[in-house]
């Protein structure tokens, strides 16, 4: 999307323009100015209801005479001294898929009617950009019948009187957030036919080609001879060849100091020779949504370049069922050396990440941050509207929520106590067991992981409930959501920030 700056309403030439609506429209300033240009049955038309000024309801309306626009939309904002980044954030996704449905190309917004005392026309040109572009979200699908190209936004003008370099910059910002989650969520939409672990790296590859990434790619070949056992053994029962993909951004000239961010990349789930019953095969495709986290995190920290040292680590692999698939009682043996007794081929995504995480240590991971669709009990315990974690680091954990309340993404902490660990280290014939029991489940899991994080500063997010939408909601379409995107990206920038 383009950016403009215009002062004057005389001046809008866009397909649409986008007028906000508070309780007391008569208060803000210039309102009086813009009821006199555009229509004198403007407050009749409040009056009659025809415009509502509750939060995010949509009012649209054909060009009035002689202006040079096609279509005004209006948007209800609640009362003005209520509006808060979330809730601007979500009339922006609102407007955006109505900008979706009039295939708009070009918009107007008027700035002053979105803005009190907590939100600039900063605030706002980062909102918009951001809440349209995730409202706006289409997956391009594979039907025959409808090959046409949705319509995209290409140009977006500011009515504003503010500095047009702060909002430019601003809005550059938004418009960077929201492609950073959207393609995250395109790879967690695509059919696993078409995104294996390769496919993976290669998009991976061309991330790290165009930020100047470092990268590296490990295949069966090198996981054989590193002791990998953790991951091959997830990957046995599959034709496709697992991948360990690596990529790191060198933000300050020494390496040190480094956030590990690793993610979940299983491609497809079957649950192996623990098999998923039919109705939950369905869906398996988004079992990499903690790898498509990760990537657009890195896509959006290439774009925006914090002065922090990050490292990208996914563990990419299908778990699939053939004669040579692991099956419960084996005992692998993990690249830390560890020992783990299989209970359950399902519990799958923990023991590639086991692998992933040591990985991220012995390449100088200072933080760690593990994002997984790794359990149902996560649903159980917290719903579908909300992110599960654990830590084991109070610090770091509060910089993380400070991220996750910054970009309104739920997150809730759950604990992991030491008869918690005492469970997960019971086996009589390995170090650890992978599936301990379905109470707590979602504990053991991460848990799980911990294992391998050791005393290093560590947390584990549960995205099963959030990285998917089983209906259109706030910011986005039915499908994958692109959670914890924006989220990861921001820790790191307030960990630049503050030198952490």
């Amino acid at each position: 999307m383009n950016f403009q700056l215009k002062n004057k309403f005389q001046e809008v030439q866009e397909d649409v323009l986008v007028i906000g609506v508070p309780e007391h429209p008569e208060n803000v300033e210039g309102w009086d100015a813009f009821h006199t240009y555009y229509h004198s049955n403007l407050q009749q038309w409040m009056k009659n209801g025809d415009i509502d000024t509750k939060h995010k309801k949509i009012a649209t309306f054909p060009a009035f005479d002689g202006h040079s626009f096609k279509k005004l939309v209006f948007v209800g904002l609640g009362k003005a001294k209520e509006l808060n980044e979330e809730k601007v954030r979500t009339v922006f996704a609102e407007v955006g898929k109505q900008l979706h449905q009039l295939k708009a190309s070009s918009i107007a917004i008027w700035t002053a009617p979105f803005t009190n005392e907590q939100l600039t026309c900063e605030d706002i040109a980062f909102l918009a950009a951001e809440g349209i572009g995730l409202g706006g979200y289409r997956f391009q699908d594979y039907k025959t019948s409808s090959n046409e190209q949705d319509m995209h936004i290409e140009k977006i003008t500011f009515l504003s009187s503010a500095s047009e370099d702060e909002l430019k910059a601003a809005f550059e910002v938004g418009v960077v957030s929201a492609d950073a989650v959207n393609k995250a969520r395109s790879l967690v939409n695509t059919p696993p036919n078409l995104l294996t672990a390769k496919e993976m790296a290669s998009y991976a590859r061309g991330l790290a080609e165009k930020y100047d990434f470092e990268i590296e790619v490990l295949g069966k070949k090198e996981m054989e001879e590193l002791g990998m056992g953790a991951i091959l053994a997830v990957n046995q029962g599959s034709v496709e060849e697992p991948q360990l993909i690596v990529l790191k951004y060198a933000g300050t000239d020494e390496w040190e100091e480094v956030i590990g961010l690793v993610g979940k990349g299983i491609t497809y789930d079957t649950g192996g020779y623990s098999l998923k019953p039919r109705e939950g095969m369905v869906g398996m495709k988004g079992d990499m949504g903690g790898a498509a986290a990760v990537l657009g995190a890195m896509k959006m920290i290439g774009e925006t370049r914090p002065e922090k040292n990050v490292l990208a680590v996914i563990a990419s692999t299908d778990n699939m069922i053939s004669g040579e698939a692991f099956k419960p009682d084996d005992v692998i043996t993990s690249l830390s050396g560890k020992t783990i007794e299989v209970l359950n081929t399902d519990a799958e995504g923990r023991l590639v990440l086991a692998d992933a995480v040591t990985y991220a240590l012995q390449s100088g991971a200072n933080y760690l941050v593990d994002v997984a669709t790794l359990t149902g009990g996560v649903i159980v315990a917290l719903g579908n509207d909300k992110t599960g974690a654990l830590t084991n680091n109070e610090a770091f954990f509060e910089e993380f929520m400070h991220a996750a309340t910054e970009t309104g993404e739920f997150v809730w902490r759950l604990p992991l106590t030491e008869n918690d660990k005492k469970r997960i280290r019971k086996s009589e014939v390995a170090d650890l067991n992978n599936s301990p029991g379905r109470d707590g489940h979602m504990i053991f899991g991460g848990g799980f992981v911990g294992e391998f994080a050791g005393d290093t500063p560590w947390i584990h997010l549960d995205i099963a409930g959030t990285s998917d939408a089983s209906a259109a909601h706030e910011l986005g379409p039915k499908g994958a959501t692109g959670v914890m995107v924006r989220t990861l990206a921001t820790l790191v920038e307030r960990m630049a920030a503050t030198k952490a």
